[in-house]
């Protein structure tokens, strides 16, 4: 029999329902604003379309499959396995879209004069592809067998029970922290985060040189377009630092957990840092809207073109319908 739902559940539920309504929405946009855009069609914004894919899965699936283990249903241990792994696949979607993105915007600035030879559509999408089967390599390893599965199974031996294996599914019961801190955040998560901020501040690096040079040499074309590039690059950047701000918290309480067993860690920390995870999915799309531009412009022209437009004509055929009779 299911236990009712307490208030702070409850809670807990309306602000995950929340973030998701903000997220998929706002991740949709993306996806459709670069389809319709055809100025949004280079590599870089096919990395974000992918960054966008697993933003949207996040708000219209890891949010509901989080918001049921809240719950703790009763369930065999791999089905609560699956439900639990989605998150780090898309975790690790994200990551790689993102260190896709800073390796493009590296090369749009080391070779300018090459970069349209080198990234082509079919080099992007294969990245792409290749992105998204590590992902799901990385995220679904637990189901290979690094889990805490043996671990129950000695606890149940212990307690001399010979009951069916049936557990109340939670995230840390069947995802081992040795996975979640030694082969999830110190291989698939740390190295890459640096290694992007390195990237960017590689980027800067170049992009200030050249903005230097092309000032004394007064050279127009050049200067416009690496201030372009620089406006975009901290855009990317800040999508970056964004990313890093809401899922660190909680990659160091996992550590925290794995270190000091002994330590307790407050419930109410361990929530913000989830609401940070899943309220990232719905950050990118206001960041794209207020920093870039060309994203602003393909937005006001479906707000404009599907909906605003719309409206009115139907306003005017009403009017003008009523005023015919």
């Amino acid at each position: 029999m299911a236990h009712p739902i307490s208030a702070f559940q409850a809670a807990y539920i309306s602000i995950e329902v929340l973030i998701a309504l903000v997220s998929v929405p706002g991740n949709i946009l993306v996806i459709w604003a670069v389809k319709m855009n055809q100025a949004l069609r280079d590599a870089t914004f096919c990395f974000i379309v992918s960054l966008a894919v697993a933003d949207v899965a996040v708000g219209a699936l890891v949010i509901p499959l989080a918001i049921i283990i809240n719950i703790g249903p009763q369930t065999e241990f791999y089905t609560c396995l699956m439900v639990a792994c989605p998150v780090l696949i898309l975790t690790e979607s994200s990551i790689l879209a993102l260190l896709a993105i800073a390796v493009d915007r590296y090369l749009r600035v080391k070779i300018p004069v090459r970069y349209k030879s080198m990234v082509t559509p079919r080099r992007a999408a294969v990245a792409i592809a290749c992105c998204w089967i590590v992902s799901f390599l990385v995220g679904l390893t637990p189901m290979f067998g690094w889990n805490n599965l043996n671990k129950m199974r000695r606890t149940q031996e212990l307690n001399g029970s010979q009951t069916e294996f049936v557990i109340t599914c939670q995230f840390e019961t069947v995802i081992s922290m040795e996975y979640m801190v030694y082969f999830n955040f110190f291989v698939w998560v740390l190295p890459p985060l640096l290694l992007m901020l390195l990237i960017y501040l590689e980027v800067f690096n170049l992009i200030r040189k050249q903005l230097n040079k092309k000032v004394s040499s007064s050279s127009n074309d050049p200067q416009k377009y690496y201030g372009k590039e620089l406006k975009i690059a901290k855009s990317l950047a800040l999508v970056l630092f964004l990313f890093a701000l809401s899922w660190l918290p909680l990659h160091v309480l996992n550590c925290i957990t794995l270190f000091c067993p002994s330590c307790q860690t407050p419930h109410i920390l361990t929530y913000i840092a989830i609401f940070l995870t899943h309220g990232n999915s719905a950050m990118n799309p206001i960041v794209y809207a207020f920093r870039i531009k060309k994203f602003r412009t393909a937005f006001l022209q479906i707000w404009n073109q599907y909906f605003c437009c719309k409206t009115t004509k139907n306003a005017t055929s009403t009017t003008t319908a009523e005023t015919g009779n």
